[in-house]
Protein backbone atom coordinates (compact mmCIF):
# COMPACT_ATOMS: atom_id res chain seq x y z
CA UNK A 1 0.00 0.00 0.00
CA UNK A 2 1.35 3.74 -0.64
CA UNK A 3 -0.19 6.61 1.17
CA UNK A 4 -0.12 9.76 -0.85
CA UNK A 5 0.04 13.02 0.84
CA UNK A 6 -2.75 15.94 1.45
CA UNK A 7 -3.12 19.53 2.46
CA UNK A 8 -4.22 18.32 5.72
CA UNK A 9 -1.74 15.24 7.31
CA UNK A 10 -3.87 13.04 8.97
CA UNK A 11 -6.00 12.48 5.98
CA UNK A 12 -4.54 9.84 3.78
CA UNK A 13 -5.28 8.79 0.23
CA UNK A 14 -4.50 5.35 0.25
CA UNK A 15 -3.33 3.23 -3.36
CA UNK A 16 -3.41 -0.59 -2.54
CA UNK A 17 -1.15 -2.81 -4.69
CA UNK A 18 -3.02 -4.14 -7.34
CA UNK A 19 -2.12 -7.53 -9.24
CA UNK A 20 -3.58 -7.51 -12.88
CA UNK A 21 -3.27 -10.28 -15.33
CA UNK A 22 -5.65 -11.02 -18.34
CA UNK A 23 -8.00 -12.45 -15.83
CA UNK A 24 -8.71 -9.34 -14.17
CA UNK A 25 -6.97 -8.36 -10.80
CA UNK A 26 -6.58 -8.95 -7.35
CA UNK A 27 -5.71 -6.53 -4.28
CA UNK A 28 -5.86 -6.18 -0.59
CA UNK A 29 -8.45 -3.57 0.49
CA UNK A 30 -8.10 -3.85 4.05
CA UNK A 31 -4.95 -5.48 5.82
CA UNK A 32 -4.38 -4.44 9.64
CA UNK A 33 -1.03 -5.37 9.94
CA UNK A 34 0.39 -3.54 6.75
CA UNK A 35 -2.24 -0.44 7.90
CA UNK A 36 -0.50 -0.43 11.27
CA UNK A 37 3.06 -0.07 9.98
CA UNK A 38 1.85 2.88 7.91
CA UNK A 39 0.34 4.54 11.12
CA UNK A 40 -3.57 3.33 11.07
CA UNK A 41 -3.99 1.99 13.65
CA UNK A 42 -7.97 1.60 13.72
CA UNK A 43 -10.30 -1.16 14.81
CA UNK A 44 -13.18 -1.31 12.41
CA UNK A 45 -17.05 -2.31 13.63
CA UNK A 46 -19.14 -2.21 10.84
CA UNK A 47 -19.24 -1.66 6.81
CA UNK A 48 -21.15 0.22 4.86
CA UNK A 49 -22.31 0.26 1.41
CA UNK A 50 -23.97 3.11 -0.50
CA UNK A 51 -25.40 3.61 -4.24
CA UNK A 52 -26.39 7.26 -5.35
CA UNK A 53 -27.32 8.44 -8.99
CA UNK A 54 -25.29 10.96 -9.90
CA UNK A 55 -25.57 14.61 -8.94
CA UNK A 56 -26.35 13.20 -5.31
CA UNK A 57 -24.22 15.00 -2.76
CA UNK A 58 -24.16 12.84 0.53
CA UNK A 59 -22.94 14.71 3.53
CA UNK A 60 -21.43 16.43 5.01
CA UNK A 61 -21.61 14.02 8.25
CA UNK A 62 -20.21 13.13 11.30
CA UNK A 63 -21.08 12.41 15.14
CA UNK A 64 -20.47 14.60 17.56
CA UNK A 65 -20.34 11.74 20.05
CA UNK A 66 -18.93 7.75 19.41
CA UNK A 67 -17.19 9.80 16.41
CA UNK A 68 -16.14 7.52 13.62
CA UNK A 69 -13.54 7.22 11.16
CA UNK A 70 -14.20 5.98 8.32
CA UNK A 71 -11.95 3.61 5.31
CA UNK A 72 -13.77 4.76 2.31
CA UNK A 73 -13.50 3.12 -1.38
CA UNK A 74 -15.77 3.23 -4.40
CA UNK A 75 -16.30 0.15 -5.99
CA UNK A 76 -18.56 0.99 -9.27
CA UNK A 77 -18.31 4.48 -10.80
CA UNK A 78 -16.75 8.00 -9.61
CA UNK A 79 -17.41 10.19 -6.58
CA UNK A 80 -15.72 13.06 -5.42
CA UNK A 81 -14.67 12.92 -1.63
CA UNK A 82 -14.60 15.51 0.79
CA UNK A 83 -13.30 15.88 4.47
CA UNK A 84 -13.61 18.90 6.55
CA UNK A 85 -11.71 19.24 10.05
CA UNK A 86 -13.88 19.97 12.58
CA UNK A 87 -11.22 19.72 15.68
CA UNK A 88 -11.14 22.95 17.05
CA UNK A 89 -7.63 22.87 18.49
CA UNK A 90 -5.93 21.43 15.09
CA UNK A 91 -4.06 24.28 12.69
CA UNK A 92 -6.64 22.92 10.06
CA UNK A 93 -9.68 23.08 11.79
CA UNK A 94 -12.35 24.28 8.81
CA UNK A 95 -10.02 23.30 5.71
CA UNK A 96 -10.85 20.20 3.75
CA UNK A 97 -9.15 17.72 1.22
CA UNK A 98 -11.17 16.98 -1.36
CA UNK A 99 -10.09 13.69 -3.98
CA UNK A 100 -11.48 11.58 -6.89
CA UNK A 101 -12.13 7.97 -5.90
CA UNK A 102 -13.34 5.75 -8.11
CA UNK A 103 -13.54 1.89 -9.83
CA UNK A 104 -10.87 2.69 -12.10
CA UNK A 105 -8.34 3.99 -9.72
CA UNK A 106 -9.52 2.10 -6.81
CA UNK A 107 -7.80 4.67 -4.45
CA UNK A 108 -9.31 4.53 -0.61
CA UNK A 109 -9.45 7.03 1.58
CA UNK A 110 -8.47 7.45 5.60
CA UNK A 111 -11.08 10.03 7.32
CA UNK A 112 -9.90 10.10 10.88
CA UNK A 113 -12.65 10.74 13.84
CA UNK A 114 -13.25 14.15 14.44
CA UNK A 115 -13.92 15.08 10.26
CA UNK A 116 -17.11 15.84 8.63
CA UNK A 117 -17.37 13.68 5.65
CA UNK A 118 -19.17 13.81 2.51
CA UNK A 119 -18.96 12.82 -1.29
CA UNK A 120 -20.52 13.83 -4.46
CA UNK A 121 -21.52 11.51 -7.27
CA UNK A 122 -19.64 12.05 -10.64
CA UNK A 123 -20.86 9.30 -12.92
CA UNK A 124 -23.92 7.82 -13.87
CA UNK A 125 -24.39 5.47 -10.59
CA UNK A 126 -21.38 5.02 -7.61
CA UNK A 127 -21.04 2.70 -5.31
CA UNK A 128 -19.02 2.85 -2.06
CA UNK A 129 -17.92 0.49 0.89
CA UNK A 130 -16.62 1.81 3.89
CA UNK A 131 -15.57 0.65 7.11
CA UNK A 132 -16.48 2.34 10.40
CA UNK A 133 -14.70 2.47 13.70
CA UNK A 134 -17.73 3.14 15.99
CA UNK A 135 -21.34 2.17 15.38
CA UNK A 136 -24.08 4.42 14.06
CA UNK A 137 -25.55 6.30 16.48
CA UNK A 138 -28.48 8.76 15.54
CA UNK A 139 -28.62 10.91 18.46
CA UNK A 140 -24.79 12.21 17.70
CA UNK A 141 -25.10 12.34 14.10
CA UNK A 142 -24.72 16.02 12.45
CA UNK A 143 -24.21 17.24 8.99
CA UNK A 144 -22.57 20.47 8.09
CA UNK A 145 -23.82 22.04 5.38
CA UNK A 146 -22.30 20.96 1.61
CA UNK A 147 -21.80 24.57 0.67
CA UNK A 148 -20.58 26.88 3.45
CA UNK A 149 -19.09 29.67 2.11
CA UNK A 150 -16.44 29.79 5.02
CA UNK A 151 -15.05 26.53 4.44
CA UNK A 152 -15.82 27.24 0.64
CA UNK A 153 -15.43 22.92 -0.56
CA UNK A 154 -14.78 23.28 -4.55
CA UNK A 155 -17.53 20.51 -5.37
CA UNK A 156 -17.21 19.86 -9.21
CA UNK A 157 -21.20 20.17 -9.65
CA UNK A 158 -21.89 18.23 -13.13
CA UNK A 159 -23.52 20.22 -15.44
CA UNK A 160 -22.86 23.32 -12.47
CA UNK A 161 -26.18 22.02 -11.63
CA UNK A 162 -27.33 22.05 -7.83
CA UNK A 163 -26.76 18.90 -6.39
CA UNK A 164 -29.69 16.54 -5.00
CA UNK A 165 -29.54 15.99 -1.54
CA UNK A 166 -31.61 14.71 1.15
CA UNK A 167 -33.66 16.94 3.62
CA UNK A 168 -31.37 16.05 6.23
CA UNK A 169 -28.40 17.46 3.97
CA UNK A 170 -30.75 20.46 3.59
CA UNK A 171 -30.76 21.08 6.90
CA UNK A 172 -26.84 21.22 7.68
CA UNK A 173 -25.25 23.82 9.85
CA UNK A 174 -22.60 26.18 8.93
CA UNK A 175 -19.70 26.12 10.65
CA UNK A 176 -19.66 28.98 12.93
CA UNK A 177 -23.06 27.35 14.07
CA UNK A 178 -22.00 23.53 14.15
CA UNK A 179 -20.71 21.51 17.07
CA UNK A 180 -17.25 21.00 17.03
CA UNK A 181 -14.48 18.92 19.10
CA UNK A 182 -12.54 20.54 21.54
Amino acid sequence: MNILPTDIPDIWIIEPQVFSDPRGFFMETYHLKKLQALGLDAVFVQDNHSGSMQGTLRGLHYQIKHTQGKLVRVIRGEVYDVAVDLRRHSPTFGRWVGASLSADNRRMMWVPPGFAHGFYTVSAWAELLYKVTDFYAPEWDRTLIWNDPAVGIDWPLVGGQPPILSAKDQLGKRLIDAETFD
